[in-house]
């Protein structure tokens, strides 16, 4: 059973509905001893890090995400669950995330012709070797909505790369852990594909 993690900051009808077109069943629950028991695990996520975080908290949930992890369940986060992945997030404060992944989470920075939040289609490209983005070829366009980009310790993390004035990690892939900076379940084929090859695992 694949078990999307419902905590209050999730994109959750739209990521259920990309996995049932590619004919995954898919469950949404805040039930600690659901998640615990899943195959796999979703973090999905939109809003603000400190929010979430204590969202997360309140709902005992940090620590349910963190057993799963440790129990070898393939979870995948995307967009703010990713950022929420990291050590610490640095949106208004500095604020302890997860600590799955060594690393912060960081504002974009830009020159002005750039506007922040990044948003709408662009490419990335991903790293040999990465079991989600295997067969996704390099340039392909997924949809970016964020005004903060994760910078991990140990470049062994990073799974693909985008650009959007820097150079900017845009998915990461660490033993059961997998994350997208991205939507996948806005970026139509390609984004499907990643969905499938995380159902698959």
């Amino acid at each position: 059973m694949l078990v999307i993690i419902d905590y209050g900051a999730g994109n959750l009808a739209s990521v259920r509905n990309a996995f049932l077109k590619i004919g995954v069943q898919a469950a949404i629950s805040s039930d600690p001893k659901v998640i615990v028991q899943a195959d796999k695990a979703v973090l999905p996520g939109v809003g603000a890090f400190a929010d979430a975080m204590e969202n997360l908290r309140r709902l005992h949930l940090d620590m349910t995400v963190k057993a799963a992890i440790e129990s070898g369940t393939p979870l995948l986060g995307i967009c703010l669950g990713m950022q929420l992945l990291f050590t610490q997030g640095e949106e208004h404060g500095i604020h302890p995330g997860l600590d799955l992944v060594k690393g912060r989470v960081l504002r974009f920075d830009l020159p002005r012709e750039y506007k922040v939040p990044h948003m709408g289609w662009n490419t990335i490209y991903p790293q040999e070797g990465s079991r989600l983005l295997k067969d996704i070829p390099g340039g392909s366009h997924f949809y970016f909505v964020h005004s903060y980009y994760v910078e991990p310790e140990n470049d062994a993390a990073i799974a693909a790369r985008s650009d959007y004035g820097i150079d900017f990690v845009c998915a990461i892939e660490q033993e059961n852990l997998f994350a997208t900076q991205f939507h996948p379940e806005k970026s139509g084929d390609m984004g499907l594909k990643i969905l499938h090859n995380f159902a698959e695992l």
